[in-house]
């Protein structure tokens, strides 16, 4: 078995915001339970709070697809038809074709640190499309693994951090992507503007904590973006691999 991330980052054809959030809550989730290995799945919106605010966030939406495969090869593009759904019905707003579907083989599940509360729902999530600087590769999965992800996890609001690499095989329609590396994090907080502050305050040593990050590792390529994002789906979501709320009834074994 292996964990797979799906992200998809897309744009709702204007008018039809609560028909695509019913459609996901709904039939989709339904189709998405009869997938072998499929673990969860949810959706997000775009924040005003941002830590890099002169990125472009041209998504206003991301929908997260968590997966333990037995055979990537056989499963994955089994995701494709699902998402083309909405597309084909015009729910799905790829005039300009912006909409973007990534899958990434994980390193791991979850990493979470002691500021994680078990069964509350996460109340956003972070992702960096991130790369390494070549011939480096070794030394960034090193920091990340043994630096940065306590460092990240440890600040007030934040309380997870999983990580993958783009898989060779990937979901139709098949687009540029700027990112090798997905950094997958999690928060439960009621005020990310404050996250996001000492966040970068941690980073600059600047924080009143008191708390600062070590200098960023130059194995970590500056060609990345980063985007922030609140949940707006149903209350049913993976934690660690225990499902929590929702109608858990339509998860073969789970409800």
């Amino acid at each position: 078995m292996t964990l797979y991330t799906t992200i998809h980052l897309h744009n709702v054809t204007p008018g039809r915001e609560a028909d695509f959030a019913e459609w996901f809550d709904g039939p989709h989730r339904e189709d998405l339970a009869r997938l072998r290995g499929f673990r969860g799945a949810d959706r997000f919106e775009v924040t005003a709070e941002q830590v890099m605010p002169d990125i472009p966030q041209p998504w206003r939406y991301l929908s997260v697809y968590e997966f333990d495969y037995p055979a990537p090869e056989i499963d994955l593009p089994a995701l494709a038809p699902l998402l083309a759904g909405p597309r084909d019905a015009g729910l799905t707003d790829d005039i300009t074709e912006s909409e973007r579907i990534y899958s990434y083989a994980m390193y791991s599940d979850w990493k979470f640190s002691a500021n994680h509360t078990a069964g509350k729902p996460f109340s956003g999530v972070s992702i960096i499309l991130g790369n390494y600087t070549v011939g480096r590769e070794a030394e960034y999965h090193k920091w990340y693994d043994e630096v940065h992800c306590p460092e990240v996890t440890g600040v007030p609001g934040k309380v997870g951090m999983k990580r993958g690499r783009l898989a060779e095989l990937q979901v139709e329609p098949s687009r540029y992507c700027p990112g090798c590396e997905l950094v997958y994090c999690a928060q439960q907080t009621d005020d990310l503007a404050f996250t996001i502050q000492d966040f970068i305050d941690r980073a600059r040593g600047a924080s009143p904590s008191g708390v600062a990050m070590l200098p960023r590792s130059k194995a970590g390529s500056f060609a990345r973006t980063v985007h922030y994002f609140r949940k707006i789906s149903g209350d049913a979501f993976w934690d660690g691999g225990i499902a929590y709320g929702g109608d858990l009834s339509v998860y073969p074994g789970r409800g």
